[in-house]
């Protein structure tokens, strides 16, 4: 049955919400545009305070709740942005809070909930597990429960993110939104279809957790048990939220691990802004289905930007082998002295710059007399390691590229 949830709801929660959250730009992307064949305007969602969207439902839960549920404190079961945003804003509102977060969060979310005053339970392998074990605690302690996404309190809060790019950029064709319990998509549904009926809500899953769009595709798609869109790793859908997506949302698609890791990458070396897995769906949904999007005007929605800075080094250098500005290069040469020192200089005079050296002689099967060396590299590009290889055989070196 569907939940009595309206564009009203999401014009109330914009008004609460005024002057407490910020109103995030929606910019036109020139250079992405150019890249996935249209025109791309990006919602800027990682700016807030906490860095993710979900502090617009969260405070619009909290800021209705009754002076009793105030003093008992609130509860919230989530992977970290949820968390901070409930946290930061029950802390403004002098509200004691209670996380519930599972025990492989992301340290980065981890520490700045804590940092929030909230008090962190780590709970669980699983969002799920976390989510059973703050149900029970919130049952036992009187708690009122923040849910982050199946409350249509909190689809009203995410949902004013569509009233503000609507008003920013009135003429897109799409909205495309990552989902994983559904609460940010029903409310972006629910506001842009009453304000421009035709507009057309698409979701974007990772194929790890595909469980949206198993629903609405009418598929048993197996998942997996993580993701790099850990935001979105959600098993189960809202049992508000599903009704509400299936009527009010026109697509559901796939990204891969691979497409969100180039989504991350472009968005930091053309946007020059850092986003998270969830946050980089939408882009990763434009390059992988281009002919579904082309000549259309497309918001995405950058949902978050807490990412960890490891896994974002690791990402940045993924991406530099995939480019192939970082390569390993593997030669054999003769183990005399000086012969290390000719290969290095002429990688210098053919432009790659030496990253790391790996110098083996037992554990090859080369003869005594040579040795193998393991060079990475950074090169200008594929052509420039095609150059250097053809280089470096012209003077006599056994050289091929192995990563």
């Amino acid at each position: 049955m569907l939940a009595p949830f309206s564009a009203d709801d999401v014009h109330a929660a914009a008004r609460r919400l005024r002057g407490h959250v910020l109103e995030t730009p929606c910019l036109p992307s020139r250079t992405l545009g150019e890249v996935v064949g249209c025109e791309v305007f990006l919602k800027f969602e990682n700016y807030q305070f906490t860095a993710s969207f979900k502090e617009r439902g969260a405070l619009n839960k909290i800021a209705q709740l009754t002076e009793l549920e105030r003093a008992c404190g609130v509860l919230a079961v989530s992977a970290g942005n949820h968390a901070q945003g409930v946290a930061y804003h029950a802390q403004r509102l002098s509200i004691p809070a209670t996380i519930v977060m599972p025990r492989f969060a992301p340290a980065v979310k981890v520490e700045r909930t804590r940092g929030f005053g909230a008090t962190v339970v780590l709970e669980g392998d699983t969002f799920d597990d976390a989510r059973a074990h703050g149900l029970q605690l919130a049952a036992e302690r009187g708690l009122t429960l923040v849910h982050p996404y199946d409350d249509l309190t909190v689809m009203a809060g995410q949902g004013t993110i569509a009233l503000e790019m609507l008003v920013q950029q009135p003429a897109l064709d799409a909205i495309v939104v990552a989902v994983g319990g559904g609460g940010l998509i029903s409310g972006v549904a629910t506001a842009a279809r009453a304000i421009r009926p035709g507009i057309e809500i698409v979701g974007v899953q990772t194929e790890r957790f595909p469980a949206v769009w198993n629903a609405f595709h009418g598929k048993h798609r197996e998942g997996g048990q993580a993701t790099i869109a850990d935001g979105i790793g959600v098993k189960s859908p809202g049992a508000l939220t599903l009704p509400l997506i299936r009527e009010r949302v026109d697509d559901v698609l796939l990204v891969s691990e691979d497409d969100i890791e180039q989504a991350i990458l472009m968005l930091l070396e053309i946007e020059k802004t850092v986003v998270e897995g969830a946050g980089a769906v939408g882009l990763a949904a434009l390059m992988k289905h281009r002919a579904r999007f082309a000549g259309r005007r497309v918001g995405l929605i950058l949902s978050g930007g807490n990412i960890e800075p490891l896994v974002l080094a690791e990402i940045i250098q993924r991406g530099m082998v995939r480019s192939g500005r970082l390569a390993r290069l593997r030669l054999d040469l003769r183990d005399v002295p000086g012969a290390l020192a000719d290969m290095a200089m002429l990688l210098g005079r053919l432009g790659a710059n030496i990253d790391e050296i790996q110098h083996q002689r037992a554990f090859t099967s080369l003869s005594v007399e040579r040795a193998q060396i393991d060079v990475v590299v950074h090169t200008r590009g594929v052509a420039h390691i095609d150059e250097i290889l053809a280089a470096l055989r012209n003077e006599g070196y056994r050289a091929e590229r192995v990563g």
